[in-house]
């Protein structure tokens, strides 16, 4: 990841900007925010076809798309914390498990998973991908298939290629993923609307 100027604030940085004074502070507030987001997205579930549907995937992308990748990784590596020490912050914890046990079982793979895809697409935020219903939706979908990677290659080496690794993980969740997708696509264009028209409207 380059480490250079940034063309496109994000939209985090742009509804709280960041100063010398605040930095740290602003820090904190937005990646404890982000992982309690993260955090009650695993445990919603929205029934859907042909399995439940939880919103965490839509969380986890359009945090990136709106912190930029330093801080939606950082809010990552806070939420993925919180649940290595115990607390139960994972989708089906504690009832499946806590800590690190629960992070090496068969959903390890799409935890490596969120961290990689949040923060490509807050990179990508930063290069302006967030402003429009295709690049919005461009980002998404290339930070679905990151999390999808990993958390597949990781069932298969836990449970062996010979078992429905892609029928336990993979094409239950497509539809939902589509839709999660869209919802995406449409809500952040939309909040940089609203968001520009109130900074006008103020001056800025």
């Amino acid at each position: 990841m380059s480490t250079g100027h940034i063309d496109h604030p994000t939209l985090a940085s742009t509804i709280w900007p960041e100063t010398n004074s605040s930095k740290l502070f602003r820090y904190g507030v937005l990646a404890v925010a982000g992982s309690l987001a993260l955090a009650v997205s695993s445990k919603i579930q929205v029934p859907f076809y042909p399995v439940p549907m939880t919103l965490q995937t839509l969380v986890v992308l359009s945090l990136g798309m709106a912190y930029g990748w330093r801080l939606a990784g950082a809010t990552m590596l806070l939420y993925l914390a919180e649940g290595a020490v115990g607390l139960p912050v994972f989708a089906g914890t504690p009832e499946k498990g806590i800590g690190i046990a629960y992070m090496m079982s068969g959903t390890g793979g799409y935890l490596i998973g969120f961290l990689i895809a949040t923060v490509t697409c807050g990179w990508l935020a930063e290069r302006g991908w967030d402003r429009n219903v295709l690049t919005t939706g461009a980002a998404m979908f290339i930070g679905n298939v990151l999390i999808y990677v990993p958390g597949i290659l990781w069932l298969g080496a836990l449970f062996g290629w010979d078992k429905p690794i892609l029928a336990w993980g993979l094409t239950p969740f497509i539809w939902g993923d589509i839709l999660k997708l869209v919802l995406a696509a449409a809500l952040l264009p939309s909040a940089w609307r609203l968001v520009t028209r109130y900074m006008r409207g103020r001056g800025d």
